[in-house]
């Protein structure tokens, strides 16, 4: 077995580590997600050790200190991070020649070519899912031998093997939690809307929605959603409760959680059982049944991507979702009280400045407790990336450019009628119509007040208590 480092390499100052998977930027607020694609081949692989080097704080120097100490590393790298990465790995290869690594992801699964083109220090990438992959190269089989990679041969040639099946049985894979426990400090990550600290896991991979922006499931986890038992998740959950007490929350990372209702449900009530606090992403078409069990077995918050308040634009990006059914859902949320993240995207094929302010006041109308306002992102292997290569939507041909060197996210997609410049700016008017409304304004000031009466309420009952403790120790000495 190859001594393995499984590593997210040092990126921009600020960016977000963990779901840089999908979105590897700088963003508003400074935040960090788990690097769960990584955690479970690196719970697969006896001996190894998940490095999240940006979340650590670490220089491109620190890490290299740690991988060059390691026989195989495999880096997680995206469109974003890509050029960075490839210079890791350069500058690991002038420490240590003989080191193996890989590059894991949906940057190389999509066009691996490239990719190993890019520099003759990368020896191979993982297609497809790269859980099983992974192990097989630390076990030490030859890469001509591994299913679902691309690498190169002795002579310097590219060679492509034929693909790895995807996973069917998702319990068979290890759980994360461990792997979580044993490599990271969980208090490196953090989402200002989850309560701190929190744990993330999938419970099941792949999604049944079509949406064309989106990565993951165009290029790696496919549109059938395979899931894990139950009994499995719930499994894990109970690890976390006994082995990581300090955990606040739980939130289920699958691209849409509640798309399997019954099984939601089922998941609900044993976390019910469980007594944990738990969030996950959802499509606004959950009926109200449905949220009120899981609201009734410890749901705090739903991640709910609303993208655009034009039902066009929906259409057009194939969401399967009208605004008249997304705004019965968010009525249906107030009621509950489920609190709502809710995620919008500027620059959508249709959007005019018509559609932004019209997004803007469905947002005010349908008023999440947060949301955040992305750009269309064309990532390659998506079916919004072939449009804008089709359309001329991408300025300068094919050459995409989603963030700058600083990290920050850049408007990739330009119309003839509406710039990239004009889809740029309309994040912060959206940011400040939304949440620089008096209503808005009252609504965070009231929930700070909240909390700030709750404070002083616990530490005046603290108080009492100590006072309760000395008075009654002091009757006994």
């Amino acid at each position: 077995m190859l001594k393995t480092l499984f590593l997210q390499a040092p990126s921009f100052d600020g960016f977000d580590g963990g779901a840089g998977a999908r979105y590897q930027a700088k963003r508003e607020i400074r935040s960090f997600w788990y690097p769960t694609w990584l955690a479970q081949p690196a719970a697969l692989v006896p001996g190894s050790r998940l490095l999240d080097a940006s979340a650590e704080g670490m220089t491109v120097e620190q890490a290299l200190d740690i991988a060059a100490s390691y026989d195989l590393v495999i880096i997680h790298t995206s469109t974003p991070s890509f050029p960075g990465d490839v210079r890791f790995v350069e500058l690991l290869k002038q420490r240590d020649p003989a080191a193996l690594a890989g590059m894991v992801g949906a940057r190389v699964a999509v066009d691996p070519d490239s990719a190993l083109q890019a520099s003759r220090a990368i020896d191979f990438v993982a297609r497809e899912e790269f859980d099983y992959t992974c192990l097989d190269v630390a076990q030490g089989l030859a890469l001509a031998d591994i299913a679902g990679i691309s690498f190169r041969d002795r002579g310097g040639h590219i060679r492509h093997n034929p693909p790895r099946p995807i996973i069917e049985d998702m319990d068979a894979l290890p759980f994360v939690a461990p792997v979580y426990k044993r490599d990271l400090n969980i208090r490196n990550y953090f989402i200002g809307y989850l309560n701190y600290p929190y744990v993330s896991l999938y419970t099941g991979r792949g999604c049944r929605s079509r949406c064309t922006f989106c990565l993951w499931p165009q290029t790696v986890g496919g549109h059938r959603y395979r899931t894990r038992s139950a009994a499995n998740v719930l499994a894990e959950v109970r690890w976390i409760k006994e082995n990581m007490p300090e955990v606040k929350e739980i939130m289920f990372d699958d691209d849409t959680f509640t798309d399997l209702r019954p099984r939601a449900e089922e998941i609900a009530r044993g976390l019910g059982a469980l007594g944990m606090t738990w969030s996950c992403n959802a499509k606004a078409n959950v009926p109200y049944a449905t949220l009120k069990i899981m609201k009734e077995n410890g749901l705090r918050l739903l991640l709910v991507g609303y993208e655009s308040g034009d039902d066009q634009i929906l259409l057009n990006i194939k969401k399967g979702l009208r605004t008249d059914i997304a705004r019965r859902f968010a009525d249906d949320c107030h009621a509950l009280g489920i609190t709502v993240h809710g995620t919008f995207i500027l620059g959508l094929p249709g959007e005019t400045h018509e559609t932004i302010a019209k997004s803007i006041e469905f947002a005010k109308e349908i008023n999440p407790h947060t949301i955040q306002v992305s750009l269309a992102a064309p990532y390659p292997g998506t079916h919004l990336h072939a449009q804008a290569v089709e359309n001329g939507w991408i300025p300068d041909g094919k050459t995409i450019h989603l963030v700058n060197d600083s990290g920050v996210q850049l408007a990739a997609l330009s119309y003839p009628h509406l710039s990239r410049e004009e889809i740029y700016h309309g994040v912060e008017a959206f940011y400040r119509s939304f949440y620089f409304r008096p209503s808005k304004i009252w609504e965070i000031v009231s929930e700070m007040l909240h909390s700030w009466d709750m404070t002083r309420r616990r530490l005046r009952e603290g108080v009492e208590f100590f006072r309760f403790l000395r008075a009654h120790g002091a009757s006994h000495s």
